[in-house]
C-alpha cells in the first residue's frame, strides 16, 4: 500500500450535511461540521457553523497535554517541567535518556500525531482552514461577512503555523486543499519563509476583522472570538522569535528595530479592540493579578482566550476547565500542583528586586536589600508571590464543604486556610530528601504538597466562583469550572514590546513597559526598575519579569529555547554549518545576560516538616488525628488573610514557623541507581527538533533536521537546514 503524505490530507468533502442553521451560542454549537457540501457557504450560519468547528479544534485546550495542537498550558508537561516552575526531569533534559529521532526514547511528534485523522492531525486542520476559505470566498455572502469569516480563518492558519515552526523551524507551506495522492509533496520552506507566510496571514487577518473588532471589539454574544488585536498581538510574538537567538544567531539588529516599529504601531488596533491590563480600584497585595483570570465576561486582559462552561452533564455542549481541581489540595478534593523551590526562591521581594543571598541565575541584576530567609519565603516578597504559590498558613477561600466527601476534611471552604506542612514517622526519615515517610496536615495526609502552585485559581476572595462545586459529580468539588483560560494576555504584550524595543536599544521604552506591568500589582515609583540599564541588564530584566509574571501560563520553556538558556548556544550540533554558530551576544547568551546556563542544574522541592526545639514535634503518626502539634495542644497562629496588610501577618506567621517548623529539602529532580543526584542536560539539538520515525515513514521525500537521524535515509544524519530550506534561494 502506498503511504499517503499527511500534507495532503482530505476530508473527503460528502453531499452529507446541509446546514440551514447553527446555534447562537459559541461555546455551546461543537459538532463536526468537516463533511459537508459547499452550499452551505450561501449562508451565515451553515459559515458560522464551520468556522466554530474550526474554533473547537484550534483554540489551545487545558485538558490535555503538550501536543502538536496544545502550546503548553502551566502545567508540569515536558515543557513545564523543562524549567525552573517545576522538578522533574521531562523528555527534553533527562540526563540518562537523550531523545532520538528512530530508536530509544523517541522525539515527541509535534509535526504529524495522527495521519489520515483530519481533526488529530495538525495537517488536517490546516487543510480545513485552507478548505474553510475556499468555500467562503466561492460563496454568495456580502464582502463584509467573508472578511469577518476569512479574517478568522487566516489567524487559525498562522496560530497552526507557528506552533510547527517554533519546533522545528522549516515547515512545509500549504495554502491550498491538496487531494491525498502521493505526487502531492511539499517540500519544508526556511524560517524566514515560514515567519513572513505565519506575519503575512495575520497582516491579511488583521485587516479583514478590523470594521468588525476595532471599535472596542465584537459584541458581548461573540466574545471569545478572535480580532484585529488578536492577530496583531500573536504577530508580535511571532516577531519576537524571529529576533530572538534560536533564529537570530547573529544578532541582526534590524530584526529588532522593524519589530519594535511595527509592535509600537500595532499597539494602537491592540487598544482600539479594547485590550488592556485588567485593573480595579480595588487592587489589595495583588487581587487584580488573582481577579483576571477568572472573569465570566469580557475581559481586556484576554487578547486570545479559550472559554469554558461549568455545564455538568456530559455531551456535546460540556466543556469544562480542569485547572480548578487540578490546583487545589487533597483536603479539598482537588490534587494539587507541586512547584519547585528553584523557582519560589527567584521570586522578587517586594521592592522588585532579586532576592540577594541566593539568587544567582541574574547575576547582573540589583539585589535587594531585604534579606531573603529561605526558611520563611513567604516574608517581603512580591504582591505575585502570593498569588502564584500558597504555602502552610495561608487563606485560600473556595465556595463549598470537602468534608461531604470526606468528614475529616475541613468544613469551610469559605474560610479555607492551608495547613500543608507534615510530620515523619521515624527520626532517620526528618532530613532525607528521598524519603516518602511523611504525613500532612488538615488529613492531606500522603498526598501533601510541600507548596501549591495558586496560580490561576478562583479564589472566593476576589471573584464569584465559577465552578460548580458537587461532590456527588465525577472527579467531585471543583469538576466543572467555568474558568476561561487566557493563551496570550495583554501583559504579555507589553512584555514583548519591552523586549524588541531593549533589542532595538530602546532601553528607557523598555524600562517603561515593564513599569506599566508592575504598577498593575500595586508597586510605585521606580517599581524597582532604575532608570540608565544598560542593554545587557536590561534584557536580563525583561527576561525575569517575563518569568514572574507569566509563571505557569506556559510561557517559560519557550523563552528558554528562544534565548537559548540552557547553554547559551555555546555546545554546537553535529554536522550543523557555520551559520548555526552564535555569534551576536558575545557568543554565548548565558554570558551576556548574566544568567547561569540551566544545564547542569537541578531542582529541588521545599516542604515544611514539624520541628520545634529539638524537633520535639517532628514524629507522628500515620492518620489524620496524629498530627503531633495538634496531639500536643500546641494552637495554630491566624492564617495570613491576603485581604489585609501583609508585613504584620508575615511577621506573625515567621514566628509561628520558629517556634514549629522547619524547612525540608525534598528531593525533586531524580537520582541514579545508587542515589547520586542527576542534573539538567538539554542537547544542543533540541532547539530545532527532529521528526519522528513515524512522521518520516508516512513522508519518504521529507527532509530530516540537521542533528538528527534520518529513519529514510539509514539512520545517516539529516540534512535538513530549517535556516535554508529546501527548493528555496535564500
Amino acid at each position: 500500500m502506498k503511504k499517503i503524505n499527511i500534507f495532503s490530507i482530505s476530508s473527503l468533502l460528502l453531499t452529507l450535511v446541509f446546514l440551514a442553521s447553527c446555534s447562537d451560542s459559541f461555546l455551546e454549537d461543537k459538532r463536526n461540521y468537516d463533511n459537508v457540501n459547499t452550499g452551505i457557504y450561501d449562508y451565515y450560519s451553515g459559515c458560522e457553523g464551520r468556522l466554530n468547528d474550526l474554533y473547537s479544534w484550534c483554540l489551545p485546550n487545558t485538558n490535555s497535554s503538550l501536543t502538536w495542537r496544545n502550546p503548553s498550558v502551566g502545567d508540569a508537561d515536558d515543557a513545564g517541567k523543562s524549567t525552573e516552575e517545576y522538578s522533574g526531569f521531562s523528555a527534553f533534559v533527562n540526563p540518562e535518556n537523550p531523545l532520538t529521532s528512530m530508536s530509544g526514547t523517541i522525539v515527541p511528534d509535534y509535526f504529524q500525531n495522527q495521519l489520515n485523522n483530519i481533526q488529530e492531525s495538525v495537517w488536517g486542520r490546516i487543510r480545513n482552514i485552507n478548505d474553510f476559505m475556499k468555500g467562503v470566498n466561492g460563496g454568495s455572502l456580502s464582502q463584509d461577512e467573508k472578511d469577518e469569516f476569512i479574517g478568522q480563518a487566516l489567524f487559525f492558519r498562522a496560530w497552526c503555523y507557528f506552533n510547527l515552526v517554533k519546533w522545528y523551524g522549516g515547515v512545509p507551506i500549504v495554502t491550498e486543499v491538496l487531494e491525498p495522492v502521493e505526487g502531492n509533496y511539499t517540500p519544508r520552506s526556511s524560517v524566514k519563509s515560514c515567519i513572513e507566510f505565519i506575519v503575512n496571514d495575520l497582516n491579511e487577518a488583521a485587516k479583514r476583522l478590523e470594521k468588525a473588532t476595532c471599535n472596542g471589539g465584537w459584541p458581548s454574544n461573540k466574545w471569545g472570538h478572535v480580532t484585529s488585536g488578536t492577530a496583531l498581538a500573536l504577530k508580535g510574538r511571532v516577531l519576537l522569535w524571529w529576533c530572538s537567538p534560536i533564529f537570530n544567531r547573529s544578532n541582526d539588529v534590524n530584526r529588532w528595530k522593524e519589530a519594535y516599529e511595527e509592535m509600537a504601531k500595532d499597539l494602537i488596533t491592540i487598544q482600539a479592540c479594547g485590550y488592556g491590563l485588567y485593573q480595579t480600584a480595588n487592587n489589595i497585595n495583588g487581587s487584580d493579578f488573582a481577579a483576571m483570570f477568572c472573569q465570566p465576561g469580557k475581559n481586556p486582559e484576554a487578547v486570545f482566550v479559550t472559554l469554558y462552561n461549568n455545564i455538568t452533564t456530559s455531551g456535546l455542549t460540556q466543556k469544562n476547565n480542569p485547572w480548578e481541581r487540578g490546583v487545589r489540595p487533597g483536603n479539598t478534593t482537588g490534587s494539587g500542583k507541586n512547584p519547585s523551590a528553584m523557582l519560589v526562591d527567584m521570586f522578587p521581594m517586594k521592592d522588585g528586586k532579586c532576592p540577594g543571598t541566593l539568587l544567582d541565575n541574574y547575576t547582573k541584576l540589583e539585589k535587594s536589600s531585604i534579606e531573603y530567609k529561605a526558611e520563611y519565603p513567604f516574608v517581603g516578597r512580591d504582591p505575585r508571590f502570593y498569588r502564584t504559590f500558597a504555602f502552610p498558613g495561608v487563606r485560600w477561600a473556595y465556595n463549598g464543604d470537602a468534608s461531604e466527601k470526606d468528614p475529616y476534611n475541613p468544613n469551610d471552604g469559605a474560610n479555607y486556610a492551608l495547613w500543608n506542612y507534615v510530620w515523619y514517622t521515624e527520626e532517620s526519615a526528618l532530613d532525607n530528601p528521598e524519603s516518602s515517610e511523611c504525613y500532612g496536615a488538615d488529613n492531606l495526609l500522603k498526598n501533601a504538597k510541600g507548596m501549591y502552585v495558586r496560580k490561576r485559581s478562583d479564589d472566593l476572595d476576589v471573584n464569584s466562583p465559577l465552578y460548580s462545586w458537587d461532590v456527588l459529580q465525577s472527579g467531585g468539588g471543583f469538576a466543572c469550572s467555568a474558568a476561561p483560560y487566557i493563551e496570550l494576555r495583554y501583559a504579555e504584550v507589553l512584555l514583548n514590546l519591552a523586549e524588541v524595543a531593549c533589542g532595538a536599544g530602546q532601553t528607557e521604552v523598555a524600562i517603561q513597559f515593564l513599569r506599566q506591568i508592575r504598577q498593575r500589582v500595586g508597586y510605585t515609583g521606580d517599581c524597582g526598575i532604575p532608570d540608565g540599564m544598560k542593554q545587557d541588564v536590561c534584557m536580563s530584566a525583561v527576561l525575569y519579569e517575563r518569568q514572574i509574571e507569566l509563571a505557569y501560563e506556559g510561557k517559560r520553556f519557550d523563552d528558554m529555547r528562544r534565548w537559548m538558556l540552557f547553554d547559551g548556544g555555546a555546545e554546537k550540533v553535529e554536522g550543523a554549518p557555520e551559520s548555526w554558530t552564535l555569534t551576536g551576544w558575545d557568543g554565548n547568551t548565558c554570558t551576556w545576560l548574566g544568567f547561569k546556563p540551566f544545564n547542569g542544574q537541578r531542582r529541588e522541592n521545599i516542604e515544611f516538616r514539624t520541628a520545634g526545639e529539638g524537633d520535639d514535634y517532628a514524629i507522628g503518626g500515620t492518620t489524620y488525628d496524629s498530627d503531633p502539634l495538634v496531639v500536643s495542644g500546641e494552637n495554630r497562629c491566624a492564617p495570613i488573610d491576603l485581604r489585609k496588610e501583609l508585613d504584620a501577618q508575615t511577621a506573625n506567621l515567621q514566628s509561628w514557623y520558629e517556634d514549629y517548623l522547619k524547612r525540608k529539602t525534598k528531593k525533586g529532580d531524580s537520582y541514579d541507581q545508587n542515589h547520586i543526584p542527576l542534573y539538567i542536560k538539554f542537547l544542543p539539538r533540541y532547539y530545532f527538533l527532529g521528526l519522528s520515525k513515524g512522521a518520516q515513514s508516512n513522508n519518504k521525500q521529507i527532509g530530516q533536521t540537521i542533528g538528527w537521524e534520518d529513519n529514510n535515509n539509514g539512520g545517516a544524519m539529516g540534512t535538513f537546514d530549517p535556516f535554508v530550506g529546501e527548493n528555496e534561494n535564500n
